[in-house]
């Protein structure tokens, strides 16, 4: 496991695409998981203040994330039990709008069956975001319609609009998310992180 982790964090497959983009950054994976995880995040790509400070969610998403799973900062980074696993290890810069660009697929070709892999102990998935949700749902169907259809996959696996500040319209055009799964989806994290 140790050398898989290792293997990620000295990935640079994507160095050329990275020093092409806006930022013309260099990769720097963020890798946050152990075998012993309860609770799977299933997330898209870094942005730039993880790229920034290797930590995942360490951004007002992540501050929206933890409140929606009714979890203090030192739960959802105890990575004995929390494992957070993007669809794209490392930030993908920006296109010429300022937005981010979608994570790479190599990364997700080359490394994400690996991790699955190894996190055996997993009770609970939290699927963040469209790109997250095609892997590891399947479909293809509009964000609003797979994060609706919470209850046909409740309560191992809860798939969840991004938390960034874009999709702050999106949840007040759907206030039965925060009022209907949210309270669920935080039982269910008390649930597997009591256990």
């Amino acid at each position: 496991m140790s050398d898989l982790k290792e293997q990620i964090e000295s990935c640079r497959l994507c160095a050329d695409r990275f020093s092409a983009t806006r930022t013309a950054h260099a990769p720097r994976p963020v890798v946050w998981f152990r075998p012993s995880a309860r609770v799977l995040i299933a997330g898209q790509a870094p942005g730039m203040r993880v790229h920034k400070s290797g930590k995942p969610f360490d951004d007002p998403s992540g501050d929206r994330l933890r409140d929606w799973l009714g979890m203090a900062a030192d739960e959802f980074y105890d990575a004995d039990r929390v494992a957070i696993v993007p669809m794209a290890f490392c930030f993908p810069g920006y296109d010429a709008r300022g937005s981010d660009l979608p994570p790479p697929k190599v990364c997700g070709q080359t490394w994400h069956d690996r991790v699955m892999a190894v996190l055996q102990n997993v009770r609970l998935t939290v699927v963040v975001g469209g790109h997250a949700h095609r892997y590891h749902l399947g479909t293809r169907a509009p964000v609003t319609e797979v994060v609706a259809n919470w209850r046909a996959r409740a309560p191992d696996l809860f798939a969840l609009p991004h938390p960034s500040w874009r999709n702050t319209a999106w949840l007040r055009k759907n206030p039965w998310f925060e009022a209907e799964i949210v309270p669920e989806l935080r039982a269910r994290v008390r649930e597997v992180m009591r256990d």
